[in-house]
């Protein structure tokens, strides 16, 4: 589906959600982008929306946040796919079903070594001190582990589709390199000279070790510190025989991810920064020949009085709030004159009295009888003037609100403005690339009913004229 966004129709194009997530092809779903944009919201939406239209997913995060978990009603999760419950499907679909599961990057390798070592050796590389310093944290460790978690789901064939939600920095694209690095790490010089001992064994080993490499191993030994360098050498000769399969397998992953089955979503906020990010990252991916189905632009606001632009609205906003000085100036001048509460009314001229009681009957009388046509005079005036007060006092107070709420419009107007200045310049750096904004939400997500909403609002395409 190519049409046009009603924001920018020459430039940009919709992103249809649903044909993607329905086609059968489609097997891998990756969503990346920077930190902050809502990504793993994004990536559990996206899983809950093709379930429940009939597809059997999982979804992975590489994101340490405990969201994706607490929004899908699991307690936690771990590196075993887990089941969502609630899952309903659409009226004509049937199978759906929905898990979830968080990256467990020592666990992973630890899984690859009891997978692919015999036994004793397993143990003495999971018991190696080095290699638990490497498993638990070392840098492109987790993007690593990442891509063989998505080799084994992926060889497994359990499931339709795969959503990958990637790490929350600019590092998100980091697992594309891993193979690479892996490689270079392996072929490095360092990895050379302390495989050379085990590769040559035994004394001889030994030997050339002592002549041929005294120089080295003690430069080493002064920059590791004898009991680490040995610890490296022994994970090093125990993991000799697998470092060509961990390439190997690095190596089929990164050609699955470039696969016609796979498709990347890079995510992004209508911010200049998180669009200069999308942009790399798009740019990145062509670059690698990934395959590109498009730009979620995530919390992008809205507003339902468009028409009324900042301009106008601040505009009567400052008429009110000079009606409101202009109506206080003159209350002023009737409470001035108007009597204080509890003093007699200002003597009135004797013709006037008479004129109104032409019986000669005192005024005081007049106003003390019950039936005289004039009681209670004095006091309707001020009733009057009181109901007055309040009156030009809720008119001031209505007026008051009304240009707060202008104001609070022409901010949003001038929000809008923002967003699309920045949407602009990502059309014109990337007129190729489709595009589905998703409305904000007044609040978070923490469930399944948020996940279906922000699920619609993906699907809808680029309306989020009714967005919070």
């Amino acid at each position: 589906m190519t049409s046009s966004l009603s924001l920018n129709p020459t430039d940009t194009h919709v992103l249809d959600v649903d044909p993607l997530i329905d086609d059968p092809r489609t097997r891998i779903v990756v969503c990346c982008g920077s930190g902050g944009v809502g990504k793993t919201t994004t990536a559990a939406a996206l899983g809950l929306r093709a379930a429940e239209r009939g597809r059997k997913v999982v979804v992975l995060t590489i994101d340490p946040a405990r969201r994706l978990a607490q929004s899908m009603g699991i307690d936690s999760l771990d590196n075993t796919p887990r089941r969502v419950k609630g899952i309903t499907t659409v009226e004509g679909a049937e199978g759906g079903e929905l898990h979830a599961m968080m990256l467990d990057m020592k666990r992973t390798f630890d899984e690859i070594v009891e997978a692919h070592a015999d036994g004793q050796r397993a143990e003495a590389i999971l018991g190696n001190p080095f290699y638990q310093s490497l498993s638990a944290g070392f840098a492109g460790t987790q993007e690593y582990m990442a891509m063989e978690k998505l080799g084994q789901l992926r060889a497994r064939d359990e499931w339709d589709l795969i959503v990958v939600d990637t790490p929350p920095s600019r590092s998100a694209l980091d697992f594309l390199d891993a193979p690479k690095r892996l490689g270079s790490f392996l072929d490095g010089k360092l990895i050379r000279v302390l495989m050379a001992p085990a590769k040559v064994g035994g004394r001889a080993g030994m030997k050339f070790l002592n002549v041929g490499m005294s120089m080295m191993t003690g430069a080493l030994g002064k920059l590791l510190g004898g009991q680490l360098l040995r610890d490296v050498q022994t994970f090093v000769a125990a993991m000799d025989t697998m470092f060509g399969g961990f390439r190997t397998r690095a190596d089929a992953t990164y050609k699955l991810l470039q696969a016609p089955g796979t498709a990347f979503l890079v995510v992004a906020a209508p911010e200049r920064d998180a669009l200069r990010e999308a942009a790399y990252f798009v740019e990145r991916l062509a670059a690698e020949d990934m395959p590109l189905a498009g730009l979620v632009l995530n919390r992008v606001h809205g507003s339902g009085a468009a028409q009324l632009s900042a301009e106008r609205a601040l505009a009567a906003a400052e008429n009110l709030d000079e009606r409101g000085i202009v109506d206080q100036g003159d209350g002023k001048v009737e409470l001035r004159t108007a009597p204080e509460a509890g003093s007699p009314a200002p003597a009135r001229d004797t013709a006037d009295e008479h004129a109104q009681t032409p019986d000669k009957t005192p005024h005081s009388a007049l106003a003390h009888a019950p039936n005289s046509p004039d009681a209670g005079t004095p006091a309707t005036a001020t009733t009057d003037r009181a109901t007055t007060d309040r009156a030009s006092t809720d008119h001031a107070a209505t007026d008051q609100l009304t240009a707060g709420l202008l104001r609070l419009h022409a901010e949003r107007m001038q929000l809008l403005a923002r967003e699309q200045r920045t949407r602009d310049r990502f059309a014109a750096l990337h007129p190729e690339v489709a595009v589905t904004e998703v409305g904000a939400l007044p609040g978070d997500v923490h469930d399944l009913a948020g996940l279906r909403t922000i699920g619609d609002r993906l699907a809808a395409g680029a309306d989020p004229a009714g967005a919070a």
